[in-house]
């Protein structure tokens, strides 16, 4: 127990038998469970987790069948709903060893102080500032972090980041059977937050890289997950203009949504867009001005819902 929340941590690992047994090894005193969900791996990684023993905290192996690493998570959180005495937090850490274990306790303490609901770690915020991340990383991170930002409607600045702490009210309210299951679960997982208007809280933790290797095809990554980014912002948005809940700063952002759509599309075009355009403003200034202004209303959005969800 750590100021009388239960904490549980998540790890999922495929082929990891060269790391599983010192993250194992590294798992603060703090931690009740462990659940090491094995993906498929088709080395010793089950074998090795398997003969870890350690006094401090419960550990369970579960087997997720190479269904992908969203998948191996969800599996662990929801292990840790059966298990658990409430309240609980559960922490996901790579199996990979890149995840401090020092860290923990920072990512617990925005939910348990109240301050947040999903709490998720920053490499760039962190005084480091992920220095040692390869630096093809750390420009798919930047892209990322701007689609990201803009799918959920609030700033993230290191969205592939999953080192995450996360409150029992969350994962009792996910829909397990619309989760994503793959990469890119980490910002499908902020852009539903945002839209069912829980709170996140950003933490600069510590980035580690040694001899491991990503499994991630880079063409297929962001074209599945970009495509994943661009249903998910809409369903967001949308759900929130039909919603009861509906504030003028959604109208006002699905308004100027609309409105570059109007000035990019041939077929369309409105008084107010040749206007403009007669008196020499270009299409694209008009998209990005209305866009622009889309995306900061429903910035101004996502905080209102999230403190009327949360004063209520």
């Amino acid at each position: 127990m750590y100021h009388k929340w239960r904490v549980g941590v998540v790890i999922p690992a495929r082929n990891e038998e060269n790391f599983i047994g010192t993250v194992l090894s590294d798992i603060p005193k703090l931690v009740d469970d462990v659940i090491v969900v094995n993906d498929g791996s088709t080395d010793s990684t089950e074998e090795v987790a398997s003969n870890y023993f350690e006094e401090d905290y419960n550990l369970e192996i579960i087997q997720n069948h190479g269904q992908g690493v969203g998948s191996s998570i969800d599996r662990g959180h929801r292990k840790l709903l059966e298990i658990c005495e409430k309240p609980f937090i559960s922490v996901v850490m790579a199996g990979d060893g890149q995840m401090d274990p020092d860290d923990i306790e920072k990512l617990l303490y925005p939910i348990i102080n109240g301050e947040a609901d999903y709490s998720k770690g920053d490499r760039f915020i962190h005084p480091k500032n992920a220095s040692n991340m390869p630096k093809i990383r750390k420009l798919a991170s930047m892209i990322l972090a701007f689609f990201t930002t803009l799918a959920a409607g609030q700033r993230i600045s290191d969205p592939q980041c999953g080192y995450t702490a996360t409150s029992f009210r969350v994962i009792e309210s996910w829909n397990w059977n619309k989760s994503w299951k793959g990469y890119g679960y980490p910002n499908y997982w902020l852009i539903n937050l945002a839209k069912m208007s829980w709170r996140i809280s950003h933490v600069p933790v510590k980035s580690i890289y040694g001899t491991e290797k990503s499994g991630i095809n880079n063409v297929s990554f962001f074209f599945k997950v970009g495509l994943m980014m661009a249903i998910q912002h809409h369903r967001r948005v949308f759900s929130k203009l039909f919603s009861k809940d509906i504030n003028p700063h959604i109208i006002f952002s699905f308004t100027s949504y609309f409105i570059g759509w109007i000035a990019i599309l041939p077929w369309t075009s409105t008084d107010l867009e040749r206007t403009l355009v007669e008196r020499g403003i270009p299409i694209y200034l008009i998209v990005l001005v209305s866009w622009t202004a889309a995306h900061i209303f429903d910035r101004l959005s996502v905080n209102v819902s999230k403190e009327l969800k949360h004063n209520a």
